[in-house]
């Protein structure tokens, strides 16, 4: 029927999730949870990864990647999410900098960062967050001042993931307009080596191989070259990195809460204690599970219309659909976790399960990249028309 909706995948991106499965289930909680412990990062499964053109699926043909969008991106961090190996790096590096590089970059800066964003021999990593900024991109203090062709930039950046690992930070600070002489939003590619950067690690409570850093900035010197794309394009081009961040940040949120599920489901099945009955035929146990399995298809439904909206060119439409995928997939992975850890009784805070490490980052999901309350103050004020409140 012509103009008839479709609510099933692409073929071709139903055999890459099949592949990308294939492939985490070689590594899996285990060696999840192993490197996290030992405070490192998941490289081997990140080079295999890259070197199978499942990390640079979003990035144009010509700089080595797979010529596909967003969507398909997300399906590769869904099915590593739910294979028991999230990793926020995939939001960071292929997906916001890989974004942001292919479509506003400059021909010589594409050429220099997204080959190797796109085999993942190269990772950068993506600094917004001030400590005195919060979630309000227009108090950021971080700025780059023109110094004869080069550009100084000073400032400071909290809860930036990856640093460790990164070849570059992609840093967003702010330029003197100068014909306004107004700050305006701009991005920098700045190498980790660059004299002046200093990062500190921030000590969390969660068990990830993806560390979390404060950088500091004091008179690192940039070529003219360093500054992405237009001037006078800063945020839009902010905004170009800040939707499929939410795409993903949900793809990783629906793939955490399908690996708790499945041990959920799993262990309701074999685990007997009354009369020879699995708890599984209980509905104190099965309803409840029966339930995160419905909130959980909705936000992958969700998500996957953000990232089609996204992927058509519909900017202010990606916007809307991306914070509400967001939103409902980090709630249907903080109940489906939490309802996973129920079903399982005491083990499901055992490590072999690795439940319990799963509650607090699955916690996480509602306040980063964006928190719940963000987003249902962006969908009160531009889907409801509501009065602004803040």
């Amino acid at each position: 029927m012509t103009g008839a909706m479709a609510f099933t995948e692409p073929t071709e991106r139903t055999e890459l999730r099949a592949a990308v499965s294939a492939l985490a289930s070689e590594y899996g909680q285990g060696y999840y949870r192993a490197r996290a412990k030992e405070g490192a990062y998941l490289t081997d499964l990140w080079k295999a990864a890259g070197e199978l053109g499942y990390l640079g699926v979003n990035i144009p043909e010509e700089y080595g990647g797979g010529g596909g969008g967003i969507g398909d991106l997300a399906a590769v961090l869904e099915e590593l999410s739910a294979a028991g190996c999230p990793t926020l790096m995939m939001v960071v590096s292929p997906a916001i900098c890989g974004t942001v590089l292919s479509r506003f970059g400059t021909p010589e800066q594409r050429q220099r960062w997204l080959p190797g964003l796109a085999d993942a021999s190269t990772v950068m990593a993506f600094a917004i967050t001030e400590p005195d900024a919060g979630s309000n991109a227009h108090r950021l203090t971080t700025t780059a001042r023109k110094d004869g062709d080069e550009w100084v930039l000073n400032g400071r950046k909290t809860f930036i993931s990856g640093v460790d690992v990164a070849d570059a930070v992609l840093v967003v600070g702010r330029v003197e307009d100068e014909r306004t002489g107004r700050l305006s939003a701009a991005l920098f590619a700045v190498p980790t080596g660059t004299p002046g950067l200093e990062r500190q690690q921030i000590e969390m409570d969660l068990l990830s191989p993806d560390h979390q850093f404060q950088l500091f900035m004091d008179d690192v010197r940039l070529p003219a070259d360093a500054l992405v794309g237009d001037p006078d394009a800063g945020l839009l081009q902010l905004f170009a990195g800040l939707n499929p961040e939410r795409i993903m940040a949900a793809s990783m949120s629906t793939g955490t809460a399908r690996h708790a599920l499945d041990q959920a489901v799993d262990y309701a099945k074999d685990r007997v204690v009354w009369r020879d009955t699995p708890i599984g035929a209980h509905q104190g146990l099965s309803h409840p599970l029966a339930q995160v399995k419905i909130e959980m298809e909705q936000a992958r439904l969700m998500t996957q219309f953000a990232a089609l909206r996204y992927d058509s060119g519909d900017d202010a439409g990606a916007g809307e659909a991306a914070n509400m995928a967001k939103y409902a997939a980090a709630e249907a992975c903080v109940h489906t976790v939490d309802q996973a850890v129920q079903t399982l009784g005491g083990n499901g805070l055992a490590g072999e399960y690795g439940l319990g490490a799963a509650l607090t980052s699955a916690r996480l999901s509602r306040i980063a990249p964006v928190s719940r309350e963000m987003i249902l103050n962006y969908v009160a004020q531009q889907s409801l028309g509501l009065p602004k409140s803040y």
